[in-house]
Parts: C-alpha cells; structure tokens; sequence
C-alpha cells in the first residue's frame, strides 16, 4: 500500500482482533485524521459497527465507507489490503434515513432512539403481547396477540425484518415494512406495507400482565405503554459501497439466494 492520497480519511474499527489489525496497517499506509476532520471515514468491522459508526458520526455529514472485518457484513464492502484509494473515487453512495422511536414507558420515562434497520416490539413476559396498532393516528388493528411486531426499514428489511417473514424492500420504494412475529391472532395476519411518510403507534394492552420492551436497532425500552415511530428524513446517513456492490443489488442477490 502506497502513503499517497490528498483524501483526509478516518479510520475506525470494532474491537476484533482482525479489525484492529487492519486499521494499524491502514493509518499508516494512508494517514489518519480524528473523524471531524475527515473527508470520509473507513469503517473497519462488521453490520453492527457500521451502524454505532454511522450513529456516531452522524452530525458530520461524512460518508462512510465500510470494510466488511465480522460476520454477514451486508452494509460492508469486501476486505481488501489494495486499491483503497480507487475503491474509494468509484465507490456508489447510498442515502438511508433512519427510523425514530419515541417510546413511553411504565415508569413515565420517554426513551427517543434512532434506528437504520428497525423498531422492534417484544413480549417479555411468559404471556403474549397485546397490541394495538395506529396509522397516522387512525387505529387499523384494534389487537394484535403475538410475540412482537417490528416496523423496518428497507435497508433492514433483510434482517431481522426477513428472519420474520416479512419482505425484502428495495431501496428506492418508498414504503416501510410493518411486521408480526409468531402472530396468534389475527392468525393468518402477515403484516404489510406502509409509506415511508407513516407514522405507525403501537399501544400496549394490559401492559402490566404482558410486560413488553421495545428495541431500536440496539437501544431498548423496558416495560414500554406506547411507542411511536416514524421515518425522520432530517437525518442522513451517507454509505459508500464499490460499484455493482451497492445496497439495491444486494437486496435483490438476496431474493434469488
């Protein structure tokens, strides 16, 4: 790797000792500069990295390029030691808006977090979770009976979104995917779509016989009364990915896998 670059790049990495490695290598190959003073920002590690990176330097309005050093690594691009500097001038950006929740809990605390992939609801109680479901403050399912329900994203859609039978959504479409896990009743209910614009409230029943937490991306809520969650477009999050490589191909690859 050559040290030659007019780029002004920050390189961050999770803790795993192959992450660490190749950011050593890196920074001194090409430089390194605190991530305020970035033009961009390399990513070293896996989904869940990239998306505390992304959280983190959100208020920067610097795109982040990520290098794929953990498991499935669908936000990251391949691991590779040459051509950064190149990868770097092709590289594709991407523009996701995160989902935000906005949850009341038992105790009277507001809990406000920001999710890329999605906002999960789940029974943590031995009994289901009763829930009822507002659109745009019209109620469109008076009792949901289940283990949860998540609202995703479409870059979360092949998540935890799919691992539940809901769809794969392409990027440019536009739409929300509003999802039950192991519904009861309404039985044969397999969720659906929703426009990106929705705002979408689940309110808890019988909230202290069927205690329920609510998870935004990483970030939880314990023992929740409501939720409100919806797409907050003042936030960019920018991603760079190698051509042919981007989030739109990766979400269709999935599909025929």
């Amino acid at each position: 790797m050559a040290k030659k670059s007019g780029r002004k790049i920050g390189f961050l990495a999770s803790d795993v000792d192959v992450a660490q490695a190749a950011m050593r290598d890196f920074r001194t190959a090409f430089g390194h500069v605190p991530t305020d003073q970035a033009d961009i920002i390399v990513a070293l590690g896996g989904d869940g990295f990239m998306l505390a990176t992304l959280f983190a330097t959100q208020a920067l309005d610097v795109p982040v390029y990520g290098m794929n050093r953990g498991t499935i690594g669908f936000l990251m691009n391949e691991f590779s030691e040459s051509d950064l500097l190149q990868r770097l001038d092709a590289a594709e950006e991407a523009v996701l808006h995160p989902l935000r929740m906005d949850a009341a809990c038992a105790d009277g605390r507001a809990v406000t977090a920001l999710a890329i992939n999605e906002v999960s609801l789940f029974r943590a109680g031995p009994q289901a979770a009763k829930l009822r479901i507002s659109i745009d403050g019209k109620v469109r399912m008076q009792e949901l009976v289940c283990d949860g329900a998540l609202l995703a994203t479409p870059a979360g859609s092949t998540a935890y979104n799919y691992s539940a039978h809901g769809p794969i959504l392409p990027i440019g479409a536009g739409v929300l995917a509003l999802t039950p896990v192991a519904a009861f009743r309404p039985r044969r209910w397999r969720g659906a779509l929703l426009p990106q614009g929705a705002r979408v409230r689940f309110d808890v029943l019988e909230a202290d016989k069927r205690p329920v937490s609510a998870v935004a991306d990483s970030r939880d809520a314990r023992n929740v009364t409501s939720v409100e969650i919806a797409s907050d477009h003042a936030i960019c999050h920018r991603i760079l990915f190698d051509p042919g490589h981007g989030l739109e191909e990766r979400l269709i690859q999935e599909q025929f896998v």
